[in-house]
């Protein structure tokens, strides 16, 4: 994954689409199976402690790796600074984490 996506402490949008593709063929991944789920888990740039786990949803239906999360209530009452998210593939249980991270930079909002 390319540039961070920036956001600010507190807020809930705004929407995050992410095309989740092949690393080999560049091919969008298919997700849409009904038992196949993505999520998102958000934490402190090296840590390995989750911060939260954020569901997505699949975007038309998932068969073109499209998927998008906003951030619930709470889940961006974080310290300014950079944040990873690592996303999960759960094809019927059997999970298959993307390799790249999804980085965030959060900065402090104004008051």
């Amino acid at each position: 994954m390319s540039d961070a996506i920036r956001v600010v402490v507190g807020d809930e949008l705004p929407a995050v689409v992410l095309t989740l593709t092949d690393d080999i063929t560049g091919d969008a991944i298919d997700l849409s199976a009904v038992t196949t789920t993505v999520s998102l888990k958000f934490h402190l740039a090296g840590s390995t402690t989750t911060l939260s786990t954020i569901s997505c949803s699949k975007v038309s239906g998932g068969s073109t790796g499209l998927v998008s999360f906003d951030f619930a209530s709470g889940e961006l009452d974080v310290d300014a600074g950079a944040y990873e998210g690592d996303i999960l593939i759960s094809y019927n249980g059997s999970i298959q984490t993307v390799f790249d991270t999804v980085r965030f930079r959060v900065r402090a909002a104004v008051t």
